[in-house]
């Protein structure tokens, strides 16, 4: 079902920035705008794990240095289907995870101290058997198309404003949009294409527990260490990162609360618990 709801989103995003190039009229505005993106997301897509990595000051793990994680995870990678992951530590005492990489074969999964310190084995491996679970899912890539259009019509809105500013105009020879779609397209359509983002972003954490479930056998496992990571980012703040980052974590260590959860990117804590054990009663 979360499947069909990404494509579903991922559909619907398409749709929006359709609209948005009708509604703000110039065809050549929009193929700039997708161009632009798509140039960013390129980069992204193939140099995103060396970047990433360090930006957060990671350290490869080497097969001697952490003899049971990296047994632990080469045995959870063989369940997964996929080949043995990089591992990196992260020097960061909040306790997370994340995976990067542009397709299985090129897989990193990346864990802080902290996760290490505040978690006990079996904890540990549901979140790495998570990590794992979004990189057979190829998850890399289904977020780097929707960052791509997201991307291209937030660049749209962003053109069209500054067209407004300047006295910019249609050229005669495209079609135009009413004065309302311009400034739905400059306002509206960004936040929606940022929420639908986002959504798409959490039908895949679902997805990844439920197959970590699968991989490890102990989906309480899994819940427990969610619980305990969402419990520890409220009082041992990440020093690695940004909020940019936010959707390649299991738990978003930087969110908050009102507003914000509008906008987050991982489902409420609460309900993977919650589905977690859910797939615990069924077996």
């Amino acid at each position: 079902m979360n499947t069909v709801k990404t494509y579903m989103l991922l559909a619907a995003l398409t749709a929006l920035l359709i609209g948005v190039g009708g509604a703000l009229g110039g065809r050549s505005g929009l193929v700039i705008a997708l161009g632009m993106a798509l140039v960013m997301n390129f980069v992204s897509y193939w140099w995103s794990d060396t970047i990433v990595l360090k930006m957060h000051h990671a350290e490869e793990i080497q097969p001697g240095d952490a003899r049971e994680l990296y047994a632990m995870t080469q045995g959870l990678a063989q369940k997964a289907g996929i080949p043995m992951p990089r591992l990196y530590l992260i020097p960061d005492q909040s306790p997370n995870a994340f995976a990067t990489g542009r397709n299985p074969s090129k897989g990193v999964v990346a864990v802080t101290e902290g996760l290490l310190r505040a978690l006990n084995r079996d904890e540990i491996a549901g979140v790495i058997a998570h990590e794992l679970a979004h990189i057979a899912h190829r998850d890399t890539l289904i977020m780097t198309v929707s960052a791509t259009i997201a991307g291209a019509i937030s660049s749209l809105g962003q053109m069209a404003m500054w067209a407004s500013m300047f006295g910019g105009s249609r050229h005669d020879d495209e079609e135009g949009g009413s004065p309302i779609g311009g400034l739905v397209a400059m306002i509206v359509a960004p936040i929606a294409a940022a929420l639908i983002q986002m959504a798409i972003s959490r039908s895949r954490e679902f997805l990844a527990d439920r197959d970590a479930a699968v991989y490890t056998g102990n989906p309480v496992a899994l819940a427990n260490a969610l619980l305990k990571i969402e419990g520890w980012s409220h009082r041992v703040e990440a020093t690695e990162g940004s909020p940019a980052m936010a959707h390649m974590y299991i738990s978003n260590p930087f969110s908050g609360g009102g507003l914000a959860k509008l906008f987050s990117t991982h489902p409420p804590t609460a309900e993977r618990v919650a589905a977690l054990e859910a797939l615990a009663v069924r077996r």
